[in-house]
């Protein structure tokens, strides 16, 4: 089942919040705990994307004293993390993350972050797969998994995000999301169950991938989109990767998913109609002095 060109669009910008307590099918419906849905409520009138996380497997352990929050800014190429406790939602300057600027009480955080939803009021199918995996993953990254309420594509499940860069994994296994997190250590993406980076837009990331393919370019930062435009469903993208653009046209497709495949009959994908490389790039020689 393809997964590429599926990641979350709307998602540039995050705010994970600790919760232990039971997540409602939809985080932003005002049930939860005051202080917690004023937090959710002021971070989607900014634009920012509300994720209540948890500690795989430690469904007791008690609230403590604050809420611990992280922020991620995942917007260009030096994207970036911060966590902190706040006594209340007055505590935390969204507007600053919004800017792109850590707010103050929250300190970067020198290590990726790894969320696998784990939803279950919202799609069983994500608690199915997906706790088994999280706690699986939190034995070799102590500290660094978190399970998350719903991150969009439950057909996808189990899904991975790898924070700050909103790298989301699709259809995982123990092995395949471990290698992922590694990868992603690495500074590097697995084109394996790949769906894309957030907040681009699903044609983009479509182009993304398939040049990615052409080239076999895995570095994190390796390939940009430096224009696109449509003409009805069809997408034409210059993609840049080092010193070579390549013209990548692609359109939408549905996708007929196998018998048995969780949660999901037919998926929208896209499909490669042409790739071009063009010339490469070409950069003026500095004037001796």
């Amino acid at each position: 089942m393809p997964t590429f060109a599926s990641a979350t669009v709307g998602a540039k910008l995050w705010l994970l919040i600790e919760y232990s307590g039971a997540w409602p099918s939809h985080v932003d419906d005002g049930t939860l705990p005051p202080k917690i849905s004023e937090l959710i409520s002021r971070a989607v009138a900014r634009g920012v994307r509300p994720q209540l996380i948890r500690r795989p497997g430690r469904r007791t352990r008690p609230q403590e004293q604050g809420i611990r929050v992280l922020a991620g800014y995942a917007i260009g190429d030096n994207p970036w993390l911060a966590g902190g406790v706040i006594a209340g939602p007055d505590d935390l300057d969204l507007d600053a993350l919004v800017a792109g600027v850590v707010p103050e009480s929250c300190i970067l955080e020198d290590e990726p972050v790894f969320l696998v939803c784990t939803h279950a009021k919202r799609n069983a199918c994500c608690a199915r797969i997906g706790l088994p995996l999280a706690r699986g993953l939190a034995e070799f990254l102590p500290d660094r998994v978190w399970e998350t309420s719903h991150v969009g594509g439950d057909r996808y499940a189990a899904n991975l995000v790898c924070l700050p860069h909103g790298i989301f994994y699709g259809s995982m296994s123990q092995a395949a999301a471990l290698a992922a997190a590694n990868a992603y250590r690495s500074g590097e993406v697995i084109l394996d169950r790949f769906r894309g980076r957030a907040g681009i837009p699903e044609p983009l990331q479509a182009a993304e991938h398939f040049a990615r393919t052409h080239t076999g370019e895995c570095g994190l930062g390796g390939v940009a989109v430096e224009s696109a435009r449509s003409d009805g469903d069809v997408t034409e993208a210059i993609v840049r990767i080092g010193d070579v653009r390549i013209q990548v046209v692609v359109e939408p497709s549905v996708f007929q998913a196998p018998c048995g495949t969780a949660c999901a009959e037919k998926i929208t994908t896209y499909r490669l109609v042409s790739l071009d490389r063009l010339t490469p790039v070409r950069y003026a020689t500095p004037a001796l002095t």
